[in-house]
């Protein structure tokens, strides 16, 4: 059974400290495990650590470690056979992802966060943590957070990319970068099924680099690709119905998998009230901001121009994939062209006169978005003019405070609605906080919420915050993505979650 898929942005690394992107999250995921995972619920579940207690301080997590966990197989083990996994590499891989010296773009999650940690017996990692902060387990079941050994990064130096070694349920047969490369099964593997069998089923994984998503799409029909991570634009309207099923006669020949993801697509607005672009813009009302996102409809958005993929975002900025979302506890904006009118007046522009043009920067693949929402808007008074610029100068631009208006995403870092949170946080740089959005009283909920150990209580600020951002609209929010996947009918057992990981563990292949 091999499970074959496609990536067409390539994969720069298979070493964890690097793993930046979806594409390497993929290929590490099979490689490597880390302390602590989330299940399809994006609940925290063992995987390395077979237990964890937590100190009443809030600042030191104890982790007792499974025993029966082997490294792969490697000539950088003595007589080329894994050794058991010990407390040491956990150390010893967490103080290389933040060594100044590895230069990973993941340190941050560590970063001013981390007392300590040790190794007290092969067994147990003791983590101490500056002060408490409860998402830290969230963050330890980051790819980047995967255990590796010492002795494979010392053997293969910077081409341990090319090498990993790692614990994960696949080993690595073959990488001809561009062309393919190759995972097996991990004979070695530690983890069972409910039944007592041995996981992996498949034999192995094979993921093939074409650089069209095109060409993906026709491989996949032809037969030659088992999965389709996302769609071409250019088919979703031969596969997909308006909303967003799988149109009758592909039935019997593709299954169709759509989960919520945590993903918020929005349009932000500079607030940073010392900056002259926003002194002598309309947009420094906030009555003006709401009422643009009150301005457009949302749903229409989503099923003429997306196929219904996704949640319209008609409460706050944390997606609707995560527990603590509660649409009774925050209001957002729904389509109301007389409520934004009434807006308008209020901030004395009757009918939009007055008011001047407003420019929005997107990125080519939103362009269009973009025009559906300035043409609504324009219905309602409010002038907007679609600017439409690279990917690459939009990050410049937003990073630096010189966008007024702007289309952004935020994709969660990990399983916990902090890390939506911290877009808003005013002590945070850019990125998150790309509007410079800056409250006491926000901040205040904010750290209290880093140190409140009760989930209820948790969910409570985390709604109080949202609903604090959403009276204020720095953002306007388009919709909670959802994820969708292309799968042959022949696959079985891949389970979707919120992360949009590629769970291969307990995928199996029917006869083809």
């Amino acid at each position: 059974m091999v499970f074959r898929y496609n990536q067409t942005e390539g994969i720069a690394t298979l070493d964890p400290a690097y793993a930046r992107n979806e594409a390497i999250q993929w290929a590490v995921h099979q490689l490597y495990n880390t302390l602590v995972e989330t299940d399809t619920a994006l609940h925290l579940q063992p995987s390395l650590a077979d237990s964890w207690t937590v100190s009443k301080d809030q600042r030191q997590y104890l982790f007792k470690l499974k025993r029966d966990v082997y490294f792969h197989d490697d000539p950088c083990f003595p007589h080329g056979r894994g050794r058991p996994l010990r407390a040491a590499d956990v150390v010893y891989s967490f103080r290389r992802l933040m060594d100044p010296a590895t230069a990973s773009p993941g340190a941050w999650v560590f970063n001013g966060r981390i007392d300590s940690v040790e190794a007290p017996d092969d067994s147990t990692v003791v983590l101490t943590l500056t002060k408490p902060f409860r998402p830290i387990l969230g963050i330890l079941s980051m790819e980047y957070c995967s255990i590796v050994p010492r002795e494979a990064v010392e053997a293969y130096g910077t081409d341990f990319r090319r090498h990993p070694v790692g614990t994960g349920p696949f080993r690595l047969e073959n990488w001809d970068e561009g062309q393919a490369l190759i995972l097996v099964r991990n004979p070695h593997y530690f983890e069972r099924d409910s039944m007592g069998r041995a996981l992996p089923y498949l034999d192995a994984v094979k993921v093939s680099f074409l650089d069209s998503k095109a060409t993906e799409f026709l491989e996949f029909l032809q037969g030659r690709l088992d999965m389709v991570n996302d769609i071409d634009p250019a088919y979703k309207d031969e596969v997909l119905t308006r909303r967003g099923t799988l149109k009758p006669e592909w039935t019997g020949h593709i299954a169709l998998s759509r989960h919520a993801q945590l993903d918020m697509e929005y349009l932000g607005i500079l607030m940073d009230t010392a900056s002259p672009l926003v002194k002598a813009s309309p947009l420094r009302l906030p009555a003006v901001r709401r009422a643009i996102n009150m301005a457009f409809d949302r749903r229409k958005m989503l099923l003429y121009l997306r196929n219904s993929i996704g949640v319209p975002a008609e409460s706050g900025f944390i997606p609707s994939a995560l527990p603590v979302y509660d649409p009774a506890r925050v209001p957002g904006y729904r389509y109301d062209p007389e409520g934004a009118a009434r807006l308008l007046a209020d901030a004395g522009f009757p009918g939009g006169a007055g008011l001047p043009v407003i420019r929005l920067e997107t990125v080519p693949a939103y362009a269009d978005l973009a025009s559906f929402i300035a043409r609504q808007e324009q219905e309602a008074g409010i002038r907007i003019q679609v600017d439409v610029v690279q990917k690459s100068l939009l990050l410049q631009t937003t990073a630096k405070s010189e966008a007024l208006f702007f289309r952004g995403s935020w994709v969660a870092d990990y399983p916990d609605a902090e890390n939506f949170m911290s877009v808003f946080y005013s002590k945070n740089p850019a990125p998150p906080n790309y509007t410079r959005f800056r409250s006491a009283v926000f901040d205040a909920l904010y750290e209290q919420a880093l140190r409140e150990n009760d989930s209820a209580g948790r969910k409570l600020l985390y709604n109080r915050m949202d609903s604090l951002v959403m009276a204020q609209a720095p953002v306007v929010p388009l919709w909670y993505d959802e994820a969708l996947r292309l799968l042959s009918p022949s696959v079985k057992g891949l389970y979707a979650n919120g992360l949009n990981l590629l769970e291969l563990r307990h995928c199996y292949i029917l006869t083809r």
